[in-house]
């Protein structure tokens, strides 16, 4: 039982790089283009968690999500005003 492999990935460099870099594209989604940042962003924290950073991969997804549907709601709240 001592041998049994674990399914989980470990966690490499680039799934940290890729979970960094996602955070950052939600803060753009949130101060310029919430479509375009969001969506990478939100790619990205995908790959991050996949690749084996999974708490803060799925954070960074979660956080992209938020970021778009602020950064509308603010664009709506505006453009009707």
């Amino acid at each position: 039982m001592a041998n049994m492999h674990s399914t989980a990935r470990p966690r490499t460099n680039a799934a940290r790089i890729c979970t960094i870099v996602g955070f950052v594209f939600a803060v753009l989604a949130l101060l310029l283009n919430p479509l375009i940042f969001g969506v990478i962003g939100l790619v990205l924290g995908i790959v991050g968690a996949v690749l084996g950073d999974k708490p803060l991969g799925w954070y960074a997804a979660a956080a992209n999500v938020a970021a778009i549907v602020i950064s509308l709601l603010i664009i709506n709240a505006f453009v009707n005003n």
